[in-house]
């Protein structure tokens, strides 16, 4: 098997876990959201990325300590900013609800996690691929858009009775949108640390694949500072700290862990995906990961019951699945 056919294989692998990682949050009680929120950040991000790292990179302490500030600082910072985003994710739920939040955060993280990187880089615009990134990026979103539609008019026949309070959904399609743009950030702070792999591969011996480990290491600092620090805040605000003893807590423990667990996979797999793709790997493996994820996400959507009672709306959502298919097979053929 070549170097790429693998490429495109873990990073399959990978969207499974970011299209499945998601089920835990809806087994948080008894524990409230921050308790729960900062075990699950602890360990996607602090506890499995360091095991595994130093588990494939037994310098990783040394590889950290060799790259330059700017870089670690760089890429912890956006880190730190996709936090922010994950936070304002919320906030746009409670106003807009999930379909219409998920599919411009989606759409936006995937386009912009590609594009960035891809400006970022020397010789971007005479890149022979660039007019097929292009458009596998235009295919996306407008896939992504499909669902969402399908997703809006979905809920719309669930609560025909609802009245939605349109200042409120317009805030949160705002909101929905800082979001989008911030989600991207890990995928550029991945792609900004590639000099912490460099360093792992050059002057340690590491392999690419595991070399990619290191760089999510030191994204994820800034990514835990944010989601754990909120956590912490919530916990001191609310004073819940208590909530980590309540009774027949073992399950959402478990699920908290699992959830990290999962969500961390997707990362360490399509980071190892990425780095087999060579200098594109992060422009062309993220969109295709998020756009698989998305497949995947609404699979499970499907068999929990999400879409019964829904011909019309899930017959949308079959198109707008069809065009994700097509976008990816497109952004895969870029690199090919």
């Amino acid at each position: 098997m070549d170097a790429y056919s693998l490429a495109i294989i873990l990073v399959v692998f990978a969207s499974f876990f970011q299209g499945t990682f998601g089920l835990g949050m809806k087994y948080m009680a008894p524990l409230k959201w921050e308790a729960w929120w900062l075990i699950q950040a602890f360990v996607a991000m602090i506890l499995i990325p360091l095991v595994w790292a130093l588990i494939v990179i037994p310098d990783l302490f040394s590889v950290i300590a060799s790259t330059d500030s700017s870089t670690f600082w760089t890429a912890a910072l956006y880190g730190f900013l996709w936090g922010i985003g994950g936070i304002l994710f919320g906030v746009s739920v409670e106003k807009t609800g999930i379909s219409i939040t998920y599919g411009i955060v989606m759409g936006l993280a995937a386009s912009m996690g590609c594009i960035i990187p891809l400006f970022q880089m020397e010789g971007a615009f005479s890149q022979p691929s660039f007019p097929i990134i292009l458009t596998g990026v235009l295919l996306l979103l407008i896939g992504v858009g499909i669902t969402a539609i399908a997703g809006v008019k979905r809920d719309k026949l669930k609560n025909k009775n609802t009245d939605s309070n349109n200042k409120s959904i317009k805030i949160g399609v705002l909101i929905a949108v800082a979001s989008g743009v911030l989600s991207a950030f890990l995928n550029v702070g991945f792609s900004n640390a590639a000099p912490v792999a460099k360093i792992a591969v050059d002057n340690y011996g590491t392999s690419a694949q595991n070399a990619s480990l290191a760089s999510w290491v030191v994204v994820l600092i800034g990514a835990f500072a944010m989601n754990g620090g909120y956590a912490i805040y919530r916990l001191a605000k609310n004073n819940t700290w208590s909530s980590f003893k309540v009774k027949n807590s073992k399950k959402a423990y478990l699920w908290a862990i699992a959830t990290g667990v999962f969500w961390f996979a997707a990362l360490g797999v399509y980071g190892q995906g990425a780095a087999l793709m060579g200098d594109l790997g992060p422009v062309i493996g993220w969109p295709i990961l998020l756009g698989l994820a998305l497949i995947i996400s609404n699979i499970w959507a499907y068999r929990a019951g999400e879409w019964k009672n829904a011909k019309g709306p899930f017959k949308i959502l079959m198109g707008g699945l069809a065009v994700l298919i097509t976008a990816i097979c497109i952004l895969g053929y870029a690199n090919y």
